[in-house]
């Protein structure tokens, strides 16, 4: 059979422009086969037996995690490649220096090389998905082409997958295109064959976007964000350039439903953290104190709109959570680990010898006896982790019990607060209140993590994380400061109340003040309850803090000491701040908006007046 034999068989809705882009990848790439994704429980059922018996997937024991899986990549192949990852824009300005940019016409006479032939022996998946309910005025829609049946289970848990999406694009949607392959062909030019393995992949990447044409090509790693396209590379950096052109927003901030019930008032907090700072936990928030119950909007990326009303409006685009597994326990995160229950893919855990799963941070002891992430025997004196640290659950997220009963309504719920946070063991407060939003545009531009561990850099040493976009915004980070500012013209009087949070102050004996977790929702019911102005704050050189009395610290072991060093600003600390701050603008040059730098040195007024 022909790939233009097979290519007949496409659904009779499918649109010529689509059906025309399937030929010519097809003809790039020389499948055995085409295989168009129409999301029934039946082609996913049949694909995922086939991955079991090819070895790509290994089934669990069914009485303890009844319709999940296990995958183990290759060693090589484990996380995001952010040095491998490229803003293909005309323009290299456009990128920016925080984006690796690659001049686009050159990009794709490589990409043309390394595609030519790439699928050969294998299946040819198209995919159409969408990013948010079918028919929101926020969603968007794309197609990924891949040779990746682990990527389609995948696409399948974590997007909007089926012929409903072509019916889309036929009436007109815009769509991104989408190219993947392994780059693991299993016949080669002159015909010779091949065997596969279980996790095919290529040490030779490239992740590239081109945000003119709204294309992603994706080779080499069948890992993650390296290749399920809807996420970060669709979802963030090109979505982040059409945001920009549409006066909306696309943003790596997870969202929540808080609801007071002593009045039924209920509000919508999105929040940005970088990497580390527990963000995962607070989309899963179990408060400790009582009177607010909290729920699950989204836990990693947010599209926002401007209503009718004038407020801003934002869906979760995601049908699934990709969660770190490590870490992740009974203790730091129930609703998450209740929610692995039945129907995960897990990808580089540990297997137990009953075939269940098992990380580092699971149960207190490990178990006597693993097979590793490789594959290979571990027990507790094995000098390696069982699980690899970046190992992960693919899950639907209406598996979490937090799930709000509206987390994917196509309207999208209306925002009251933005949350921004990092780990800052000194300097920044446990909350404060932007004195208005381009004053939240700066804390945000600015925002930043202390390295954790040597192989991040100087250990202390600050990691800026503007928005906590850093490798995820498509076009150059001051223009998106700048995007940030338009949009607070836009909203004037409607826009969400901005606050910075900080989790992790810590005591002179290296001990963190603050005790995180569930008691992180005592700092938001203040911001709650700035918004509705029934209580007052503290001008600060932060932002505006809470005045004394006002933190609900009821039921805490914190006394006015440990409290007064959670909330503690030096003044000589906050110059040095703004010192690198102002250094950190440099790499920007000029486009750095003014408005900025007209913060920057506000904050320097506020610190020279505290010095007296």
């Amino acid at each position: 059979m022909t790939v233009n034999t097979i290519l007949n068989n496409a659904p009779s809705n499918a649109p010529a422009d689509l059906v025309a882009w399937v030929d010519e990848m097809a003809a790039l790439t020389q499948p055995d086969a085409i295989e168009w994704v129409d999301g029934s429980a039946e082609q996913k059922a049949r694909v995922t037996q086939e991955m079991v018996d090819a070895g790509s997937l290994i089934p669990l024991n069914p009485e303890k995690r009844p319709g999940s899986y296990l995958a183990r990549s290759t060693p090589s192949d484990v996380a995001r490649v952010e040095s491998r990852t490229f803003i293909c824009s005309v323009d290299p300005d456009d990128a920016g220096p925080t984006n690796n940019w690659a001049e686009p016409t050159a990009m794709k006479h490589t990409l043309d090389g390394l595609f030519a032939g790439s699928m050969r022996g294998r299946t040819m998946y198209v995919i159409p998905f969408s990013m948010g309910p079918l028919g929101s005025p926020i969603s968007r829609v794309g197609v990924e082409i891949t040779d990746s049946p682990y990527v389609l289970i995948s696409m399948d848990i974590m997007t909007r997958v089926g012929a409903d999406v072509l019916h889309e694009i036929a009436q007109g949607q815009p769509w991104v295109k989408a190219m993947h392959s392994v780059g693991y062909p299993l016949v080669d030019a002159e015909g010779n064959a091949r065997p596969d393995v279980p996790w095919p992949a290529n040490e030779e990447k490239y992740i590239t976007h081109f945000p003119e044409t709204r294309e992603i090509w994706s080779y080499g790693s069948g890992y993650g964000g390296n290749a399920l396209l809807g996420k970060k590379c669709f979802a963030l950096r090109i979505a982040s350039v059409l945001s920009r052109e549409e006066g909306t927003l696309a943003e790596h901030m997870l969202i929540l439903k808080i609801t007071r019930e002593a009045d039924d008032k209920v509000f919508y907090v999105a929040a940005a953290f970088p990497s580390a700072c527990g963000k995962t936990n607070l989309a899963m928030l179990q408060p400790t104190i009582p009177g607010y119950r909290v729920e699950t909007i989204g836990d990693d990326i947010a599209w926002m709109r401007p209503g009718e009303d004038g407020r801003l409006y934002a869906i979760n685009p995601e049908a699934g959570f990709f969660g770190v597994a490590p870490g992740t326990s009974a203790s730091t995160n129930p609703i998450a680990l209740a929610a692995l229950d039945h129907d995960v893919i897990f990808t580089n855990v540990a297997l137990t010898d009953d075939g269940d799963v098992w990380w580092e941070g699971l149960t207190k002891e490990p178990p006597a006896h693993l097979l590793d992430w490789t594959g290979a025997d571990w027990t507790p004196d094995s000098d390696r982790p069982a699980a690899h640290p970046n190992s992960r659950f693919t899950v639907a997220a209406d598996q979490a019990a937090t799930i709000a009963d509206n987390w994917d309504d196509p309207a999208g719920v209306p925002l009251d607060i933005i949350l921004f946070g990092g780990r800052r063991a000194s300097n920044v407060p446990l909350v404060s209140q932007a004195y208005d939003w381009e004053h939240g545009v700066f804390i945000g531009a600015t925002v930043s993590s202390e390295q954790t561990a040597a192989a991040e850099g100087a250990v202390g040493s600050l990691r800026r994380d503007p928005f906590a976009m850093l490798p995820f915004c498509g076009y150059n980070m001051a223009d998106y400061w700048q995007h940030w500012l338009d949009m607070g013209e836009v909203l004037g009087d409607k826009a969400p109340a901005i606050f910075q949070v900080n989790w992790f102050r810590k005591g002179e004996d290296g001990r963190f003040l603050w005790p995180g977790f569930g008691d992180n929702v005592r700092p938001i019911e203040w911001a709650l309850r700035r918004v509705l102005g029934e209580v007052g704050a503290t001008d600060g050189l932060s932002g505006q803090l809470p005045q004394h009395g006002d933190l609900n610290i009821e039921g805490l072991d914190l006394d006015d000491a440990t409290l007064d060093q959670i909330f503690a600003l030096d003044p000589q600390a906050w110059a040095q701040e703004a010192d690198l701050t102002e250094e950190y603008f440099e790499q920007f040059g000029d486009r750095v908006p003014q408005r900025l730098r007209h913060q920057l040195s506000a904050l320097r007024e506020r610190i020279a007046r505290a010095e007296g």
